[in-house]
């Protein structure tokens, strides 16, 4: 889909280099101020289709842009339609600047602070924003590029047969991508392929609850999302499904989004994050997707103020793979013996679940093959109070740009009781595995969802193969180990090599050959 349109790619780069010749090097503030704009166009085309549908209808409706607006620290009042961006954007720089710093930005801080919706996160986080914008030619730059970049979106919905909103997600989806800080302090943004694999392999139903301890820009709570309405299309309108670039099952959101599975699955979706610049680009982010009322909020899920033990049904998480919490701020109920962030956010996750519960978790290959007490204990945990059900190895450079760690994903419900662990050595994840990660053809995505969905413990027995399972026991006795080549068989060819003899006797004529020729170079002289 985007992948392939190299003018959005290219609009998209034009907009980060306006704002980096601009004065806004810093590339989360970047993002952010691209984001309100992003969602100032989206606001006004959103309830100018809403308008239209309700006049098509006969139905009443009620815009965002419609009665006054109580400008904050003044008397004043403005007509809610002026602040549209398809009104302001005809403003004189200078003038629109101005207008869109004291009277648009602010109207969009309060967007959600209707009486029923005061208290939403959106509102909350939005409460301390900043809108940073160095001069008005900047702006008027901006504006005219995001307006090119929907024109864009327009034509490949109109042409490539993608629903607008899905292809415009995956525009701000590739605005995130290009967040060069993401790596600090172990938090990087999930490759979407592999959310989409984990959504698979999980296969969470409509209703049931989801978290995300460590959320960042809203990754897995959309990978839930598109999951369920893909699932809900599959059982209801199959013939509209299609597969995607991943090779996975993919349908457009508007077919099954009915108000009543809107709001089912805008009340099971949480997640939480520590840095609020995130959990602001998370709610934006998850709005642009449809999810009108998302539920992220600044929360540290391993200290004592947080208590969500046994509510959700489903997690699916890529904590911080860096990093120490302090040991006094720890959680009563973490019990591991360490301070360790990577290892306490598994035990986090696991109280999270409530019993039958599953979760899919990005680990790094330390926690399942280091040999540390509080990491053996850690394993130990997932594999005698829950169902290990499979270990997924990552190749490293699926990370890339930001780090070249090697991962694995496990797989696991609460309560359950392990018997087998099944193992899968994916080697393609559908891209390159350098910094470029350009689009290939070979992945293992399609096949890992297929073999898991019909592990046998009989027919997956060769430990040759990339998929195998190996009992508890076996596991249990090398140290609830997970490192996948504890267990591989390696295939080693055998190299036949030719006698001493045949070898020195091919030298020597290799060596008359040469003497030939010095002789023959020697009567040129």
């Amino acid at each position: 889909m985007l992948q392939n349109n190299t003018q959005l790619k290219s609009l998209i780069d034009k907009l980060w280099q306006n704002f980096w010749e601009g004065g806004i090097a810093n590339p989360l503030t970047a993002i952010e101020q691209i984001t309100y704009l992003i969602f100032m166009k989206r606001l006004d085309d959103l309830e100018a289709k809403r308008e239209r549908d309700a006049e098509w209808t006969g139905e009443k409706y009620v815009s965002r842009f419609s009665g006054k607006f109580n400008i904050p620290g003044s008397n004043e009042s403005i007509d809610k339609n002026e602040l549209r961006w398809s009104v302001f954007k005809h403003k004189p720089a200078d003038e629109m600047l101005l207008h869109v710093q004291m009277k648009v930005f602010p109207f969009l801080k309060e967007l959600n602070g209707s009486d029923s919706q005061r208290n939403s996160p959106f509102t909350k986080h939005m409460t301390n924003a900043v809108f940073i914008m160095p001069k008005a030619s900047l702006l008027v730059s901006a504006i005219n590029i995001v307006e090119d970049i929907f024109k864009e979106i327009e034509r490949d919905a109109t042409e490539g047969g993608h629903a607008f909103q899905d292809i415009q997600g995956d525009v701000y989806e590739m605005l995130l991508s290009e967040i060069a800080t993401a790596g600090k302090n172990g938090q990087f943004r999930t490759p979407r392929h592999i959310i989409k694999l984990m959504a698979e392999l999980v296969a969470p139903q409509l209703g049931q609850r989801m978290g995300d301890p460590s959320s960042g820009t809203g990754g897995f709570i959309l990978g839930y999302f598109q999951y369920i309405l893909t699932d809900l299309v599959r059982k209801t309108k199959p013939e509209l499904l299609k597969k995607d670039e991943d090779g996975f099952e993919r349908a457009s959101i508007s077919a099954v989004l009915t108000q009543d599975v809107k709001s089912i699955l805008e009340k099971s979706m949480v997640g939480y994050d520590i840095d609020s610049t995130m959990v602001r680009l998370g709610l934006m982010n998850l709005m642009m997707h449809g999810i009108d009322n998302p539920q992220i909020d600044y929360k540290d899920t391993l200290s004592k103020s947080y208590n969500e033990d046994s509510q959700y049904d489903i997690i699916m998480a890529n904590p911080p793979f860096t990093g120490n919490i302090d040991k006094g701020d720890i959680n009563e109920g973490l019990k591991l013996p360490t301070t360790k962030t990577e290892l306490l956010f598994i035990e986090r996750i696991f109280n999270m679940l409530k019993m039958g519960g599953t979760a899919a978790v990005i680990v790094p290959s330390g926690v399942i093959q280091n040999s540390g007490k509080a990491f053996e204990a850690l394993r130990k945990l997932i594999i005698e109070k829950a169902e290990l059900k499979a270990v997924i190895a990552v190749p490293s450079g699926a990370f890339k740009p930001y780090a070249g760690v090697s991962t694995a994903i496990l797989l696991f419900t609460k309560g359950g009781e392990t018997h087998n662990v099944w193992f899968y050595d994916m080697k393609a994840d559908g891209y390159t595995l350098d910094d470029k990660r350009n689009k290939i053809a070979e992945s293992d995505l399609p096949d890992i969802v297929q073999r898991y969905k019909a592990r046998d413990v009989k027919k997956d027995s060769d430990r040759k193969q990339k998929y195998f399972m190996v009992p508890k026991k076996e596991i249990v006795d090398n140290n609830y180990d997970l490192n996948l080549s504890t267990y591989k068989e390696e295939v080693y060819e055998e190299v036949v090599y030719e006698k001493p003899s045949v070898i020195f006797g091919k030298l020597e004529r290799i060596e008359a050959d040469i003497q030939k020729g010095l002789a023959e170079l020697k009567e040129l002289m």
